[in-house]
């Protein structure tokens, strides 16, 4: 029995190493090793972990910086469109952003982020990538409502480039207006150039608006034009205001 005994405490430690080596050799075989890759995994996930986490914090920087940047571009193009516009580089204009908009009056009005204190005034044009959006009709220090074209009681004094053919525009809740001709037989016709009228005592002369879409002489007592506007009144971002050439508020009426 002490033989046994001797045996065994001379020769455990290399029986047991033997089995645990055949058991993970089995276990290799078995799993074709994923178990070994699931244990390196678990043990070198502190080491490693780590530099996975930053790798994705460094990709979601980087898309949060792609993603303002491009914001900038898309404004950057913007201002420059509106710096090209003949009418504002002949005048003095304050650019502004838009910063309040009504979901229930989105084609009536809007809210600019600049004032009295940058020189505007009532009634002072305003204009964006295009032509003509509206004018200011409330003011404060630091902010101004527009009222747009689009609104339905809006009216501009107008007339058609090619034919100078005059009328009031009047708005109508959406990208389009109404064109109402003083002329029982007005000599126009659709992609027509439609701009701001001399007798407008709101609006310089000369402004685009925008482009006769199409023509309905049917009623011979209200001859009219559908006028697709130049300026993308329903995505206003920023604009300029013209502060020169103010005028009174007078309203034209076609003739019966």
């Amino acid at each position: 029995m002490g033989a046994v005994v001797r045996w065994w405490t001379r020769f455990s430690s290399l029986l047991m190493l033997t089995g645990v080596t055949l058991g993970v050799a089995w276990i290799v075989r078995e799993t074709n090793g994923a178990g070994i890759r699931e244990l390196y995994r678990v043990v070198t996930l502190p080491i490693y972990g780590g530099a996975n986490n930053t790798d994705q914090l460094i990709q979601a920087r980087t898309w949060e910086l792609e993603q303002r940047l491009a914001e900038v571009q898309s404004q950057n193009d913007q201002l420059r469109q509106l710096l090209n516009i003949p009418q504002v580089k002949q005048n003095k204009a304050v650019v502004a952003r838009v910063i309040g908009r009504s979901a229930d009056h989105w084609w009536q009005q809007v809210l600019l982020n600049q004032g009295s204190r940058e020189g505007l005034a009532q009634g002072a044009v305003v204009l964006a990538s295009g032509g003509v959006v509206g004018r200011i009709t409330s003011i404060t220090p630091n902010t101004s409502r527009i009222l747009l074209l689009t609104d339905p009681s809006s009216r501009v004094g107008v007339v058609v480039g090619r034919t100078r053919q005059m009328g009031i525009l009047r708005g109508q809740l959406g990208n389009k207006a109404v064109l109402e001709f003083f002329d029982k037989d007005p000599k126009v016709q659709p992609q027509d150039a439609v701009l701001t009228s001399e007798l407008s005592s709101l609006f310089p002369a000369g402004l685009p608006v925008g482009v006769i879409e199409s023509v309905d002489l049917s009623d011979p007592t209200r001859p009219h034009a559908i006028v697709q506007l130049a300026a993308p009144v329903d995505r206003l971002e920023w604009v300029q205001v013209m502060v020169n050439g103010q005028s009174s508020q007078t309203t034209l009426t076609p003739s019966p």
